[in-house]
Formats: structure tokens, sequence, C-alpha cells
């Protein structure tokens, strides 16, 4: 899983993230309400941790302003607030879990893998569409304005990754882990090799490119004007 960690108690954020990359999953740290929205933003988690009380931005005003934007990734809200009526004001602003502190790392990880085996469980749609370019799941078949474009297996799963995350940059790191099922950087150009390739089938001929190089950054697929 890849996690953030919204926590501004340095020892405590120590300690959780040490344990989870211990536990065998990737998880990154911010330390304050504006730094976590924007981590949460722009890179794709399969579960966020939210303290409630952060400094610059409060952990609910955090998670209500991703609901606000249509984001669904699943939040455990962690806090020293533990009265009933603190649950319930925490899971109304759009928490899917409520973790009083202070609590025990066997717990947070079983909470934190029923949210993320609870998302990959929901019904995935079979049709995927960016600009004129559309991918269907189901029929394995892509194509563009019309025309079908073959793709090899990995260029689709590829493909497919981007396309989930329309509009999202999505770095080297989440290609390797979930295209690849690399958890650790192979130093080769594989990413490279592939993305040229798909470029050279989805875009080349095409009005308008949709798959965009993010320097320093990853990869992002839009139809929004450069």
């Amino acid at each position: 899983m890849r996690l953030l960690v919204v926590e501004d108690d340095k020892q405590a954020a120590s300690y959780l993230i040490k344990a989870l990359k211990e536990a065998g999953h990737t998880a990154e740290l911010a330390q304050d309400g504006e730094s976590g929205l924007s981590l949460a933003r722009t890179e794709h988690w399969d579960v966020l941790v939210v303290d409630r009380m952060l400094p610059r931005l409060d952990g609910l005003a955090l998670i209500s302003a991703l609901r606000a934007e249509g984001d669904e990734t699943p939040v455990l809200i962690l806090s020293a607030l533990s009265q009933v009526d603190d649950r319930v004001t925490g899971l109304r602003a759009g928490g899917d879990d409520y973790l009083p502190k202070p609590y025990a790392f066997s717990e947070l990880l079983a909470r934190v893998e029923v949210l993320a085996k609870r998302v990959k469980a929901a019904p995935a749609d079979t049709q995927m569409q960016v600009a004129d370019l559309r991918l269907d799941r189901l029929s394995h078949t892509v194509e563009r304005a019309g025309q079908a474009i073959p793709l090899q297996p990995r260029e689709f799963r590829l493909l497919e990754y981007l396309m989930r995350h329309a509009g999202q940059v999505v770095t080297r790191t989440m290609l390797l882990e979930n295209v690849w099922d690399y958890h650790f950087d192979p130093q080769t150009n594989v990413i490279d090799v592939h993305i040229s390739r798909l470029r050279g089938k989805i875009d080349k001929g095409f009005d308008k490119p949709l798959l965009h190089t993010i320097r320093g950054a990853g990869y992002s697929i839009h139809d929004r004007a450069a």
C-alpha cells in the first residue's frame, strides 16, 4: 500500500512511518495540513492517515476539502479526542474510520488494510476515456478517434493505470509498483522505453498529444492545453 501520514507530532510520526515501512508498505509524511492536502491532491494514495489537530489546516478541514473535490481516497482519522461526539464529527466530515490516541500499531495496520481492501473490492468502471482516447478493460481494446490501437499487455496495463489517474501526475515509483510490481528501482530505462512506445501509438498522427512528461515529477495523461 501507499500511505500518506499527516501528523505534526515528530516522534509519533517517525514511529508510525518506520512501523508502516517495516510492515512492507510505502509511507510518506506531511507535518501540517496544507502540505498534506497538497500531497493528497497531486499523488495517488491507497489510504490517508490524518491527525485531527494539525497546524496550518485542521485535519477535518483537509478531509472536507478532498471530499468536496470528489476525492474518495479512504481516510483513517487519528485523534486524542475520543468521545462519541468527536468520532461522529470526524466521520461526518468525510473520514472512513476513526482511531483514538493512544493506539496500538497492530490495530491501526489492520484498519488501514481493511480500508484499502474495501476500495479494491469495489466494482471498477470497465471503460475509461480521455478526450477521444477510449480504453475498454473487458474487451482489452483501445481506440482513438475511432481508430483501433493495438497494444502489448504491458503497454495496455501502463495506459490503463495512467487513464485511471487522468489529470494527475503519476510518478515513476507509482508506475514501478503498480504496473511492473517492483518495490525497488531496477536502475533501468524500462519506463522510458514503454512510455515512448505508448506515446508513439496513442499520440503520433493525431492532432493533440495526450501523454505528457512532467519534468522532474513523472507523467500525466490529459487533454488540457500545455
